[in-house]
């Protein structure tokens, strides 16, 4: 090599050194930037996940295991009204079936039995075994599964302690910090204690005490290590391996334990052939005869508000508030009076003694309540008719939601008015087919296609009447009476319910319960206080002491004269108007408000004395239109408050004073006049003369009603024109009388003595120019005191006409019934007809004389 070549390979040699230190220190300093990119990534990283851990995981436990032991059945009870003593209804069985042992009871072959198959490292970890903990998360990642496995004892026990076990990453991080948070306060022999008691072992079976005494039939300590490896085999899914579903896999999954103790080296090879090998004889425990108590609808009203309440007042989750009702040996005492209880039964189970209904094969169903109005205790209450033969079924008085048809107009429509200073019940507005409204084109017709001209508020609600409601609605604003509901009241509505068709006909689009709507009546009676229903007064535990208060609670929303003249009107709605059915008498005022869904699907009332307040329902569980004599539901509600009422003293409503503001009045202080419709009969007798009012210059056109025992002769409608001359504002219509042979002698629904009752609410028709059709039969006079009538007609119920517009049916109101009917008149003897006899009894005198509330003109 020549000295030039080796000054060459030097130079290359000294270069390729240096290239390769560049190169090294290079990677070097990648490496260690990317070391501290790493260690700044795990740090950030470290940090949000603490963040994460301190913000939306919680290792503490909300409920104290110590609960798990106590297990007695909580009761519930009443207060007899005459002794003052308690009486038990009945101890609530709760669904689970459990025998707390301890620890030294429990054989030890059946705890290594238990952690060979569970957590054979239960006695070494501190909650988390980390090695099961990591196998599974890598499983999770590598399978793409959100199954993870792995949990010990401890962590099961959490688990079946707060019932969480959704299957999410988060979930199972708070498992993992509440199991070595919970190791840190219990002692390993505590939680396997509390583990063996709680555990699930199928057919409603918990805890190892009870599986023991189930499946074989004996004590716990009595257990073979064969039997006691077939018990734990259950846990892993009762449904698949109890003995009773599948002997088989159950005798599978004990092997599989077994063989997993002798690997363990819990048992020896003679001590696993032996059990392998020993019979099973299963055999169902003592529990077989158990049956299980059917709770009256009243009971389970109860364990839904306390349940319903714990979750509200204490916290708890739907699960525990339950477990705590049945578990916690509590004493609830119950706001049931026992009598009142008993006639509702009475007339509930036996459907024989409800009113007779047709237009389904479907029973008749109905729900009530009767309460207490200036306490908001329930009293009694019935959930449907017939036997109860099983538990927590649909309650129709307090859960079912059906529209409540015209019963919802005095709290939807009338109070709020009222209470806004719009009306006054001597307001005056124009029923007429030529009114429109300012905020829709809809616009309802009342039940019977007539208009009445200018009538007052009092007599609009008195007879149910569709327009007026729908009038007051548009000046009130539609937001203003589905605010007064849901905020003033409770109603739950739905958002679509803010329109007028819901809250001035009622057609609500979920309905209401009768719960809701005894509640909202509770305005009027109280003098405005809106009172909640409530079907327990308080709680106590094992102790004696408060566990729960349940206290009257009361809001004030309407202006004490407001509710007093309230209630004036709704009292003249059961002695004079669409309510004669429910009337309880002289004896006892009375007041409500009838109300029919579209098709007349859905009979409601609600009323009340000065004593209770009641609510009911009628129709049927898959709606059908419902044919009957008069309004079903008002005739239930005087079968219950008769006797209810009966002994006490009677008690009148307030009277009203006189209103405190002058709102405008309603007809825009037109000028009025007077027409009479004069119903003759054929021998020019007069058989009822009835006065009006109407717009002066107004075409009206007047049906003639129908009357009980007459038929119409002639024309059945006439059109005139209203003169400044009331002598020349004449309407007459002609009848023939036709004895009574056209009642109904198989309907037999209204054998109380009172007078035929119009159909309240038929289904009003949209259209603004109606066909003349037979008018229903008026109003009766308020049932008399104490002579018995004869049996009523059937109640006229016609078809509702085609409906053009597509705007939902509004809910019909009841036929206008101006002045009462004279009593029924007898059958005449078989020979030509003779005139009727004086068809004009004393009517019962009004609590409230119609002069209570003159009409407000502009010059007064």
């Amino acid at each position: 090599m020549t000295k030039k070549t080796q000054r060459i390979v030097k130079k290359v040699a000294k270069n390729g050194a240096w290239a390769i230190s560049d190169i090294f220190f290079i990677a070097l300093k990648a490496l260690g930037t990317g070391f501290m990119i790493l260690l700044t990534t795990v740090a950030v990283f470290s940090c949000i996940f603490l963040i994460y851990l301190r913000t939306n995981i919680s290792t503490g436990l909300e409920i104290n295991p110590n609960d798990i032991a106590l297990s007695e059945a909580s009761v519930i009870f009443a207060i007899d009204p005459e002794t003052g003593e308690e009486v038990d209804l009945v101890t609530l069985q709760w669904t689970e079936f459990r025998r707390n042992v301890t620890l030294e009871e429990v054989p030890e072959h059946l705890i290594e039995a238990l952690l060979a198959i569970e957590d054979h490292r239960f006695w070494r970890h501190n909650g988390v075994d980390w090695y099961r903990t990591a196998g599974a998360f890598m499983n999770m990642f590598l399978s793409m599964r959100d199954t993870f496995g792995g949990s010990t004892i401890t962590q099961q026990l959490i688990k079946n302690l707060t019932h969480e076990d959704d299957v999410t990453v988060q979930r199972k991080l708070q498992e993992i910090f509440r199991a070595l948070e919970f190791e840190r306060q219990w002692s390993k022999d505590e939680i396997l204690e509390m583990y063996l008691n709680i555990i699930y072992f199928g057919h409603g079976r918990f805890g190892i005490g009870e599986a023991a005494n189930f499946y074989f039939g004996k004590d716990v300590s009595e257990l073979t290590l064969a039997e006691s490896a077939a018990i734990v085999g259950i846990t892993n899914n009762p449904s698949r391996f109890s003995p009773y579903a599948n002997r088989r896999a159950n005798k599978e999954r004990q092997e599989i334990i077994l063989r997993r103790m002798h690997e363990l080296e819990f048992i020896d090879e003679h001590e696993l052939r032996h059990a392998i090998n020993e019979p099973l004889n299963f055999r169902r425990g003592e529990d077989e005869t158990f049956q299980p108590v059917i709770y009256t609808w009243f009971e389970e009203a109860i364990i839904r508000d306390v349940i319903r309440d714990l979750q509200m007042r204490r916290g708890y989750n739907a699960q525990w508030a339950t477990r705590v009702l049945y578990t916690h040996g509590l004493r609830i005492r119950a706001t049931i009076d026992l009598e009142m209880q008993a006639i509702v039964d009475n007339i509930y189970q036996n459907r024989d003694n409800l009113p007779r209904v047709t237009g389904s094969t479907q029973p008749l169903q109905s729900g009530i309540i009767v309460a207490d109005p200036f306490t908001g205790e329930v009293r009694a209450l019935s959930g449907g008719t017939g036997a109860k033969t099983s538990n927590m079924l649909l309650n129709r008085a307090t859960m079912t939601r059906r529209p409540p048809g015209s019963a919802i107009k005095p709290i939807s429509v009338f109070a709020p008015a009222m209470e806004f200073g719009l009306i006054i019940p001597s307001s005056q507005y124009n029923d007429s087919p030529n009114t429109s409204l300012n905020g829709t084109t809809w616009m309802p017709r009342n039940a019977d296609r007539s208009f009445r001209g200018v009538v007052t508020v009092e007599t609009a609600l008195r007879l149910s009447l569709n327009t007026v409601p729908a009038i007051i609605l548009d000046e009130m604003g539609p937001s203003a009476g589905f605010s007064f509901l849901t905020d003033a009241l409770g109603f739950q509505l739905n958002p679509a319910d803010e329109n007028y068709a819901p809250l001035a006909a009622g057609q609500l689009t979920n309905g209401a319960t009768v719960r809701e709507m005894t509640s909202g009546f509770t305005i009027f009676p109280t003098g405005g206080e809106r009172m909640e229903l409530r079907t327990y007064s308080r709680i106590y535990d094992t102790d004696g002491n408060i566990f729960m208060d349940n206290p009257p609670v009361g809001v004030r929303v309407l202006e004490e004269n407001n509710a007093h003249m309230m209630t004036a009107i709704l009292h003249q709605a059961v002695v004079n108007g669409t309510g004669g059915a429910a009337n309880l008498g002289r004896s006892m005022p009375t007041a409500g408000k009838t109300g029919t869904s579209n098709e007349s699907q859905d009979r409601w009332f609600v009323g009340f004395t000065g004593y209770y307040i009641a609510g009911v329902w009628t129709g049927f569980d898959t709606p059908a239109r419902m044919s009957s004599q008069g309004n079903p539901a008002a005739h239930i509600f005087r079968m219950v408050m008769t006797p209810i009422h009966e002994g006490l003293e009677t008690r009148q409503f307030t009277t009203p004073g006189r209103p405190t503001h002058r709102p405008p009045v309603g007809a825009g202080g037109i000028e009025t006049t007077s027409y009479t419709l004069n119903l003759l009969d054929i021998m020019g007798s007069t058989i009822s003369q009835q006065s009006r009012t109407g717009i002066l210059g107004e075409e009206i056109t007047v049906h003639a009603p129908a009357l009980q025992y007459y038929e119409i002769v002639g024309d059945r409608s006439r059109t005139i024109t209203l003169s400044s001359d009331p002598g020349r504002n004449q309407i007459v219509f002609v009848y023939r009388w036709i004895g009574s042979s056209t009642a109904d002698p198989d309907n037999d629904d209204d054998d109380d003595g009172d007078e035929y009752t119009p159909p309240d609410e038929l289904q009003p028709d949209l259209d603004p120019t109606p066909d003349p059709q037979p008018e229903p039969d008026p109003t009766p006079d308020p049932i008399p005191d104490p002579p018995p009538q004869p049996d009523p007609a059937p109640d006229p119920i016609p078809d509702p006409p085609p409906q053009p517009d597509p705007i939902p049916d509004p809910i019909p109101d009841p036929p206008p019934q101006p002045d009462p009917i004279p009593d029924p008149i007898p059958d005449p003897p078989p020979q030509p007809p003779a005139p009727p006899p004086d068809p004009d009894p004393t009517p019962e005198e009004p609590i409230w004389p119609d002069s209570l509330f003159p009409p407000v003109t502009p010059d007064t």
